[in-house]
């Protein structure tokens, strides 16, 4: 398969028509569930698909070293590359290392205006115009409302699409009647798309909690493959 057809038949393709055209830019997502469930999985796909049509992503992780999420990258590549049949694998893998940047973070040692001023040097200053910012591990139990306001404005500015992940803690029941995870409840107006992961017997189900203005949309029809945690079609 090439590179083209392999980006047109993405389940993100599918994420994108369920959600109104996706996140969109100045716009953020946010994949919630408890640990160990996939998060990282789904917004390393996410991030693969952009880079796969060659634009340009830097991933913040507040939780892991810089050589675990690269892992991560290489595992989902080999995956899509060995599932799809992927033509020129090395050539292809060549060109989304160089349009993707990791960061690391610790969340108890930086403000936001720091992280926010460390992306802007990358963004405007070193000219690496990101289109998504994928920000994993980030422990919205120690954040505020205006914290999360604060990078959406900055999404806006520069145009880019941003998402998080969120891991669920506690007893249950974890979520309100609308299925908003009570954890978010103080950000779910700054969130443009909220989406859980369930697991079942052999997947893990991805649900749409909250579409722009819509909660509780249709069926998304997509899950995470319990054995390679590759997102793909109900």
């Amino acid at each position: 398969m090439i590179k083209k057809e392999l980006v047109e038949r993405s389940p993100v393709r599918i994420l994108e028509k369920s959600t109104k055209g996706g996140v969109g830019q100045g716009n953020i997502g946010v994949i919630a569930s408890r640990k160990g469930i996939g998060k990282t999985a789904v917004l390393v796909q996410i991030a693969m698909d952009k880079l796969l049509q060659g634009k340009h992503v830097i991933h913040v992780s507040f939780t892991a070293h810089t050589d675990y999420i690269i892992s991560w990258y290489e595992n989902i590549f080999n995956e899509i590359a060995k599932k799809k049949k992927l033509e020129n694998v090395a050539e292809t893998h060549e060109e989304f290392v160089k349009n993707r940047v990791l960061m690391n973070f610790n969340q108890d040692g930086v403000t936001s205006e720091q992280i926010l001023r460390s992306l802007r040097a990358m963004i405007v200053d070193g000219g690496f115009k990101a289109d998504a910012l994928i920000i994993d591990g980030f422990d919205f139990a120690k954040a505020s409302p205006e914290r999360i306001m604060s990078v959406k404005r900055f999404a806006e500015e520069l145009g880019i699409e941003v998402w998080y992940s969120c891991t669920l803690v506690g007893e249950e029941p974890l979520t309100d009647k609308r299925g908003v995870p009570n954890i978010l409840k103080g950000f779910i107006d700054s969130i443009a798309v909220l989406i859980t992961l369930e697991p079942r017997s052999d997947f893990v189900q991805l649900t749409v909690i909250k579409d722009h203005d819509l909660f509780n949309p249709s069926d998304l029809h997509l899950k995470l493959d319990a054995k390679t945690l590759l997102i793909a079609e109900n």
